[in-house]
């Protein structure tokens, strides 16, 4: 196990997320599953906690009810290669959730993502400061950002 694991807490759908996450991303997998017994506090049979990979990305989950949701304040930052990469992982991920400003995206479990391109940190803080101010201004208008449209506003404005 990797040292740092994120570990997230669902109120009854760790199991539907794992399947679904593990389902989106390449080198993924599920993991270990401990369900809940007789004892509770769980429905017999359902998840209590999971382990998964995500890209060889460790993750656990929990089903701990509903005292604790998700919130932008964390999220998952998802570089990509190429435009399809992202396309394919944005309209997977936002099924069902919420398309947000400048790549970012809650998902149907309400989890916050970040889907950009690789070279987004080289765009928006280029040595042209008068590109990068434009890539900035250009990615802002944006939902799912699209790496041509934001290159093009770095070099031509």
């Amino acid at each position: 196990m990797q040292k740092i694991t994120p570990f997230l807490w669902f109120n009854d759908q760790a199991e539907q997320a794992m399947n679904f996450y593990t389902s989106i991303f390449k080198n993924s997998r599920v993991g270990s599953i401990a369900r809940y017994g007789e004892a509770g506090p769980g429905p017999k049979g359902t998840v209590m906690s999971a382990t998964f990979q995500l890209d060889g990305q460790e993750f656990m989950a929990l089903n701990g009810g509903p005292v604790f949701t998700f919130t932008p304040a964390i999220s998952f930052f998802v570089n990509c290669e190429t435009q399809e990469e992202l396309d394919e992982l944005w309209e997977k991920l936002s099924e069902g959730g919420e398309e947000g400003q400048c790549g970012w995206l809650k998902d149907k479990f309400g989890l916050s993502w970040q889907i950009v391109p690789s070279g987004l940190g080289e765009l928006l803080n280029g040595k042209d400061a008068a590109g990068a101010q434009r890539a900035t201004q250009a990615m802002l208008q944006m939902k799912k950002l699209d790496i041509e449209k934001l290159k093009q506003a770095y070099v031509h404005g």
